[in-house]
């Protein structure tokens, strides 16, 4: 009798272990599904910057859109700060080899079906934020995506009060935010 006590407790242990070890594994696929996929710490490839923030990835081996969060850049038609957003982003990207990792806030996406990230260089360093020091772009928050809300609120403090980019003297006159509304595109 103690030797099938024994057995069977092996083999409920056994069970156990197994079981530990499958929902460690479903955990961690989950996580990464979540992601769409894409671990945390990989990197994606830019392939063309659409304005001064937005750009598309390949993202799951698939062109996706990526929204910049908390940051609202002038739109192209707002010249010249349209054009020169763009460009200082892509001088960044070009800098950091077309390669960003993403990081997410809460919302994934947004109403048009754009990745919503914050771009990382591969030494560390968040695209978002440079675009607002350099004065290419301002602070635009949605919550709930806030998480670095405070700090681009700072670049953006440094970027007025040095004249940098669109806070120059003569600089940008109408937010990105009411130009789009007076020139809706659809």
């Amino acid at each position: 009798m103690n030797k099938k006590r024994t057995k069977l407790r092996r083999v409920n242990l056994i069970a156990v272990i197994f079981f530990i070890l499958a929902s460690g594994f479903y955990m961690v696929n989950e996580k990464y599904s979540l992601l769409g996929g894409q671990r945390p710490d990989e990197f994606v490839t830019v392939t063309a910057v659409h304005d001064g923030d937005t750009v598309s990835v390949i993202f799951n081996k698939k062109r996706e859109k990526v929204r910049l969060i908390g940051i609202d850049a002038p739109e192209i038609g707002q010249k010249p700060w349209g054009e020169e957003a763009k460009n200082f982003l892509e001088g960044l990207l070009k800098s950091s080899d077309w390669k960003v990792r993403l990081e997410y806030d809460v919302d994934r996406r947004d109403k048009y079906g754009r990745i919503l990230a914050y771009l990382w260089t591969s030494d560390g360093k968040m695209i978002n934020l440079l675009m607002v020091k350099d004065g290419a772009a301002m602070l635009f928050t949605f919550p709930p995506n806030i998480k670095y809300v405070n700090e681009l609120r700072a670049a953006q403090q440094e970027a007025r009060n040095k004249g940098t980019g669109i806070w120059r003297e003569k600089g940008l006159r109408e937010r990105p935010e009411d130009y789009r509304r007076a020139h809706p595109r659809f």
